[in-house]
């Protein structure tokens, strides 16, 4: 009896690597349809590239129906195989960039949605500082919402996540970037848009919209602790809508309401009472892979945020 022929018989090539990469990602995902986004391929591409993938390495991988996306045994251990090969990859760029003094490889950066609307200058001034610096670094910006950030940091997704954190992380390095004003709005067509005189306890008798900071435990004021949040949007443009609906309050920021041109659609209550600061700030593992890019990075922001201070 002969023996099997061996799933991997020759080097690795870099359709090989990409395959990988794709597997990994509709792993990280949850699913064919779920990494549609991120990738940018269509689910059909994606599950050609999965057969393909299972052909050349002679074994099944994933499944997916009904029941939902679900990895093999063969399937599990492929994707911890190539989450260590990916790092070994990275691991010896940054070998080769401290030995040529260059920078190469990848930068991916999540932002929290709207970010730069508030005032992402130095943001922007860090970007363009760090491609003149390192040209040949291949940069990725995916968009999020808060605590999605800083999950994708936690998780390896991405190298450097600029967010609102909601607590403090102890593996997490954070550099403070700027501040946004919240305050509670209420829209035309809710009964207290009209009312000339409310206080603070009318309130509690209608139905709010959950945000970040009004999941329990997070709420900037005591008050917060007990009003009614029957519906949930941590997307700034779905909670928009669900309080321009007039059936919800809810907490926005005030520099959307402006560029949005929503200020004469809904008005804010109780700003001094109610009214808080997020504070942005750039977020990356203290004890991450992709080091000298992400502290080049890091670097380039720390500069921006200087001089974005003088300027004030």
């Amino acid at each position: 009896m002969g023996k099997k022929k061996a799933a991997l018989s020759r080097q690795l090539a870099d359709v090989d690597l990409r395959l990988l990469n794709v597997f990994k990602a509709v792993v990280d995902f949850g699913g064919f349809s779920a990494a549609e986004i991120p990738l940018n391929l269509a689910n059909s591409t994606i599950s050609n590239y999965i057969a393909d993938l299972e052909k050349r390495l002679n074994m099944h991988l994933c499944d997916r129906g009904r029941a939902g996306f679900k990895l093999t045994e063969h399937g599990h251990i492929v994707y911890s195989a190539t989450i260590d090969l990916l790092a070994a990859l990275e691991q010896f760029r940054t070998t080769v960039n401290q030995s040529h003094h260059r920078l190469l490889g990848y930068l991916h950066i999540a932002f929290a949605e709207h970010m730069l609307s508030v005032h992402g200058s130095c943001v922007v001034s860090a970007l363009q500082a760090f491609t003149e610096i390192a040209p040949d670094v291949e940069v990725k910006i995916s968009t999020m919402s808060s605590d999605e950030v800083t999950t994708a940091v936690q998780n390896k997704k991405v190298d450097i996540g600029v967010t609102v954190l909601s607590e403090r992380f102890n593996e997490l390095e954070t550099l403070a970037l700027f501040s946004e004003e919240m305050l509670v709005y209420c829209a035309k067509g809710h009964p207290l848009y009209a009312q000339s005189k409310i206080t603070p306890q009318d309130l509690q008798h209608y139905a709010f919209v959950e945000s970040p900071r009004l999941m329990r435990g997070r709420e900037p004021h005591p008050d917060m602790e007990l009003w009614n949040k029957t519906a949930q949007a941590h997307h700034q443009e779905a909670r928009a809508t669900l309080i321009l609906s007039g059936a919800y309050l809810g907490i926005l920021p005030k520099h959307i309401v402006t560029n949005w041109g929503l200020h004469d659609k809904m008005k804010p209550l109780f700003d001094e009472r109610y009214g808080y600061q997020n504070t942005f700030k750039a977020v990356r593992l203290r004890k991450g892979a992709n080091e000298l890019i992400t502290n080049a990075f890091f670097q380039c922001l720390t500069v921006a945020v200087g001089q974005e201070n003088d300027d004030n």
